[in-house]
């Protein structure tokens, strides 16, 4: 039932509110108050910030000189902590300012770098087959208590710097490491997005059997209303010979008897009971409707008849419906935007119970595959993992005479993004179809000109990506 439209969809939308809400690292920002301890310590953790790059190798410009004993370490370049701490835009701008003054620290990089080696954490960190991010940051922060901290050619150094204090040396050591363990913290955001999104699938299978619920207990109230007016002091002869087709509806009664949905309904005891009122409202204005009246007067009497009234049902009162939309929202918030197309597949439901052999039920499973059930995670993840480069090709194709890149809507960088993640990564999905699904969720969930925009821009990028051999499919 799930399929890749709605996936795509749910993917956007979580990477969107993780992206706003992530950083890589909480990079401390310059003190507001005049303190000398909090100066200095401020500076010194900056220094300390670009030393951790040149302990790992990495050249801080393009004119920038090795330290003499400081190798080209694979253990520490490959560090992942490190390597994040290098793409992080905010720390690029923070080499740039302090690259010139790096070199009073040169000596005491050097001292600090033949520590490490010779330390027993390096040793037990490179024997370790496969290190993960939380390997990487116990490994930096102990070198960061146990050997940056207690360098002497590093405090001899910090001394000859305008505004010493050992209080803020001491400070800046320890920012440091709260920065690094700070990378800890937004791995765990990305964990806690990443188990959204399937929640948020969960979520609109849930609301396919919500929906699908609904004309059961929408039949069971006029059940009991029909009921009590037969048992009313002065019944009518209508109350007393009601037309029943609207309670006898089979598709009513296929669903009530599913094997499928019992099944669910002891899994995850639903019910639209808890709601009264929106159920008296919503049969109220199923009774006064054309639909209704059309249909308890027409002479054909079948299944497809019985399935077209609930199949109109759905088009023109409940899914248009804001009380319901409302109640729904306050469920779940993953509900938001699912009711139209989960909707699509309730109509698809009803349909093939309309050309069934006996009139019975059978639901859509959750997935058509296990390819589709992993593409939604999938999907997300490689977008995260390589949203710097795929930003990278965006930007390549910004007319700066018409867009300014910091100011484009966020929402039209993650689409543009996931969707070169699935021409890259996806190689049996055609071009055309993943360009289709993205310019539609641009329409639907950007700007007025998104649409356009996202073409074009996507147009540029699938031209220059095949250019450079990186994507071969048609």
């Amino acid at each position: 039932m799930i399929n890749r439209v709605l996936i795509r969809i749910k993917v956007v939308q979580m990477l969107y509110c993780y992206l706003l809400t992530q950083n890589e690292f909480k990079i401390e920002s310059a003190p507001e108050t005049a303190s000398r301890d909090k100066r200095f310590a401020y500076s010194m953790y900056l220094d300390l910030l670009v030393m951790l790059l040149r302990l790992s190798g990495y050249k801080l410009t393009n004119n920038d000189v090795a330290i003499a004993g400081v190798g080209d370490n694979k253990y520490l370049r490959a560090n992942k902590i490190i390597r994040a701490l290098y793409a992080d835009a905010e720390v690029k701008s923070i080499v740039i300012n302090k690259a010139s003054e790096f070199r009073l620290f040169t000596n005491a990089t050097a001292a600090i770098y033949s520590e490490i080696t010779k330390s027993a954490i390096y040793r037990s960190y490179i024997h370790l087959k496969q290190a993960d991010i939380k390997d990487d940051i116990t490994f930096w922060v102990t070198i960061i208590n146990t050997v940056i901290a207690k360098n002497t050619e590093l405090l001899a150094a910090a001394r000859e710097k305008e505004g010493f204090t050992m209080v803020g040396y001491e400070q800046g050591i320890n920012m440091l490491a709260n920065t690094l363990k700070s990378f800890g913290d937004t791995r765990t955001i990305f964990i806690d997005a990443k188990n959204s999104l399937a929640r948020s699938l969960d979520k609109a299978y849930e609301l396919y059997h919500w929906l699908l619920l609904l004309p059961v207990e929408l039949t069971q109230l006029q059940d009991q209303r029909l009921d009590a007016a037969k048992n009313k002091y002065l019944p009518t002869d209508e109350d007393l010979n009601p037309n029943m087709r609207f309670v006898e509806n089979r598709l009513v009664r296929a669903i009530s008897e599913s094997p499928e949905m019992e099944t669910y309904l002891k899994e995850m005891p639903i019910s639209w009971n808890e709601n009264p009122t929106l159920l008296r409202s919503l049969l109220d204005k199923v009774l006064q409707s054309d639909i209704y009246v059309k249909y308890m007067e027409s002479e054909k009497s079948g299944l497809n008849e019985d399935c077209d009234f609930w199949r109109a049902i759905f088009k023109h009162i409940i899914l248009p419906s804001e009380e319901i939309a409302d109640m729904l929202e306050s469920k779940s918030v993953y509900w938001n935007d699912d009711i139209e197309i989960v909707g699509t597949f309730v109509l698809k439901t009803i349909k093939r119970v309309a050309t069934s052999a006996n009139g019975t039920l059978s639901l859509l499973p959750k997935y058509k595959d296990e390819e589709d059930a992993r593409f939604g995670a999938e999907l997300f993840v490689n977008t995260v993992e390589h949203f710097e480069e795929y930003r990278s090709y965006i930007d390549r194709f910004i007319d700066a005479k018409q867009w300014d890149p910091e100011r484009l809507a966020f929402m039209d960088v993650i689409i543009m993004a996931v969707a070169i993640s699935e021409l890259l990564e996806y190689p049996a999905i055609p071009i055309p179809v993943t360009l289709n699904e993205y310019i539609e969720i641009a329409n639907n969930y950007s700007t007025m000109r998104s649409g356009q925009f996202v073409n074009g821009m996507l147009f540029s990028i699938i031209n220059y990506l095949k250019s450079e051999g990186k994507l071969t499919k048609n």
